[in-house]
């Protein structure tokens, strides 16, 4: 790791930009050398081309997940390592790589011990969701979530009463999935070594749908009501309709009977975890 190209999102999670100035700093106190950056999504990402011609040999991501995602997926050909840093609200890709260390900290061991790793994901549609894909009607309260975050009460009303309607409606049926109740209002799909962890819950009463409604605007949604899990290689999508999925916090249409699959990236993931 020395020559570093810098990905970050201001508005994501608590990538400021003086925090990004800091890393930056840092960057350049460890003798990596900085090629450039990228303040995304109003500068544009990088294109494995652009990487090459400078001679960068890591892209070091510091955003929240549907950054990432996205970053990870334009530079799907390229030949160098990714170094993500926790820069979002959950940070699960950085703690899954580097456990609970800080950025810096995160660094210093990069420098020193630098490893790479192929991350299990969860492909559907042509994408990649490498920390989870949300389903069913729960998915509709991505807006509201947005607009809170954002700080933004204008519209929230109508995004709140719109995703309270779908709901209340007719729950998602999957087909492949043993044990999982059909109908549930949300159901979230993580990536395992050779397996996909499926978890749905089914909230009917009022108390219920208040509380996943709250959980999902301020954090983890499963951990709202009892959860149903069980796990599966592969499911398909149900119904006759495309329908609202969250991919890393992302929305995308999924088309019926979408098939929903595990998969492995490349090895190129810097973890500084010890070796198992």
């Amino acid at each position: 790791m020395q020559k570093l190209w810098f990905i970050t999102n201001p508005k994501s999670g608590t990538a400021t930009p003086a925090k990004a100035d800091a890393l930056a700093a840092l960057f350049v106190e460890s003798d990596l050398t900085l090629v450039g950056r990228t303040a995304f999504p109003d500068d544009a990402l990088p294109t494995p081309e652009s990487l090459d011609a400078a001679g960068v040999d890591t892209a070091v991501l510091y955003a929240g997940d549907g950054t990432i995602n996205a970053a990870v997926a334009a530079l799907a050909e390229w030949n160098g390592a990714i170094l993500i840093l926790p820069g979002g609200t959950m940070n699960m890709l950085a703690k899954l790589l580097h456990g609970p260390a800080d950025p810096a900290a995160i660094i210093a061991a990069a420098v020193t011990q630098e490893r790479t790793v192929a991350l299990p994901c969860v492909e559907v549609a042509g994408q990649r969701a490498l920390v989870g894909l949300i389903l069913g009607p729960a998915a509709n309260w991505v807006r509201a979530r947005e607009l809170v975050r954002a700080g933004r009460l204008r519209g929230l009303g109508r995004a709140l009463r719109h995703a309270w309607r779908r709901t209340f409606g007719r729950g998602i049926r999957l087909d492949g999935v043993p044990g999982l109740k059909h109908g549930a209002q949300a159901v979230l799909v993580r990536a395992k070594a050779g397996h996909l962890d499926v978890a749905a819950i089914d909230a009917r009463d009022f108390r219920a749908l208040t509380r996943l409604g709250w959980e999902w605007l301020t954090g983890d949604w499963v951990a709202a009501s009892e959860v149903t899990q069980c796990h599966t290689r592969e499911f398909r999508t149900r119904g006759d309709k495309p329908a609202l999925a969250l991919v890393d916090g992302e929305p995308i249409m999924l088309e019926p009977r979408s098939v929903v699959r595990v998969s492995m990236t490349r090895d190129r993931f810097v973890t500084t975890l010890p070796e198992a």
